[in-house]
């Protein structure tokens, strides 16, 4: 290479190695399916998968695994209260891993990320969005909190609202913002 040029990552030629490069970036992922409630959604899982290899390849999260519980509105209720003294049920919690394993070799612990079927459902419903693009939302969001982002303040929530729009953009599943935006701007 010539001094004083940066090296470009080489784009994929075919949609094969497209797809092969997206895998190798995807982390470990283990679905635990503590619900029946979940058995009615075919394809979650590989939803699930698509999400998450999609917001690991826009991060560069590097070899690193987690884990996803599929569960209902009371045990996600009990892990809010448990966790974060809030006794209510949720869409989706996450539980970044406070000190990641820097072992030689071994993939980087990310964390947990627990989503409650009834809650996700009722809000697909009142926001008149199919439930799989509420899901993959959900998804992408509990993985960029295990990432290390947040939105407390409004600077952090915009950037990772923004984040996410492009993640899920790569989903084909429509920013899930907008409306929201339509209603504070009129």
């Amino acid at each position: 290479m010539r001094a004083g040029r940066r090296s470009r990552p080489r784009r994929p030629k075919t949609l094969a190695q497209a797809r092969r490069r997206r895998r190798a970036a995807a982390p470990d992922l283990d679905i635990v399916v503590a619900s029946p409630l979940w058995k009615r959604r075919r394809g979650a899982r590989a939803l699930l998968r698509r999400a998450v290899a999609e917001a690991a390849a826009l991060l560069s999260t590097g070899r690193s695994e987690l884990a996803i519980v599929l569960t209902d509105d009371s045990a996600v209720r009990a892990l809010n209260r448990d966790w974060r003294r809030k006794d209510a049920a949720t869409n989706v919690l996450s539980f970044p891993v406070q000190r990641p394993s820097t072992a030689r070799g071994l993939p980087r612990l990310l964390g947990d990320i627990v989503i409650a079927y009834e809650t996700t459902e009722r809000e697909a419903r009142a926001e008149h969005k199919p439930f799989a693009h509420h899901l993959a939302h959900l998804a992408v969001h509990g993985f960029l909190h295990l990432a290390g982002y947040d939105h407390e303040a409004e600077a952090e929530a915009q950037a990772m609202e923004s984040l996410e729009t492009v993640i899920l953009a790569r989903l084909d599943v429509p920013d899930p913002y907008l409306a929201r935006y339509a209603i504070d701007n009129r």
